[in-house]
């Protein structure tokens, strides 16, 4: 069993790598280009430290665990899709998001309801994934949906991962 001085340092990394990801993507919109590398690599990172977090959690139920780690793979291959130019940002996108909402799967697994919840509307983008859909401007609207679980993603799952950190007794809460 993990210590809560495990669980602690893993769940604040996870908050300050989450919350940085998103700033970067920030950045990235306002005309910097150089960090929409930045933030793709960002993600796969999170997604590591998802399954990370979901390991030193260790649910009861190691199907949840299954969850974090086929996500954690998925938000990956969502950055080597994008960074290796097999795909655009907006397909490559649409997978990360399908792993962060299987990593949402594990998080309501433990009590994350929100961020967990609003993490598994990357599933709306599946449909998208198998229709090859990568380019934004003619993607479907329903598309847009998957769009909202980053919101989960970069905002409300690290925000529940600092809150984790600065618990006293983490495992016992869970």
């Amino acid at each position: 069993m993990s210590t809560d001085r495990t669980v602690r340092q893993v769940a604040l990394t996870h908050a300050v790598v989450g919350f940085a990801t998103c700033l970067c993507l920030i950045v990235f919109y306002t005309g910097a280009g150089a960090f929409g590398p930045i933030n793709d690599v960002g993600n796969a990172v999170l997604g590591v430290l998802s399954f990370g977090l979901a390991w030193v959690l260790r649910p009861r139920r190691t199907v949840l665990l299954g969850f974090a780690a086929v996500g954690a793979a998925v938000t990956v291959a969502g950055t080597v899709l994008v960074l290796g130019g097999i795909t655009g940002f907006y397909l490559a996108g649409l997978w990360s998001s399908f792993g962060f909402a299987l990593v949402g799967v594990w998080l309501v697994g433990v009590r994350g309801f929100l961020p967990g919840g609003v993490m598994l509307l990357g599933l709306v983008g599946v449909p998208g994934i198998l229709m090859g859909l990568d380019d934004m401007a003619s993607a479907p609207g329903w598309t847009f949906a998957a769009g909202v679980s980053w919101a989960g993603t970069y905002l409300l799952f690290p925000a529940w991962s600092l809150r984790l950190a600065r618990r006293d007794r983490t495992e016992s809460s869970l």
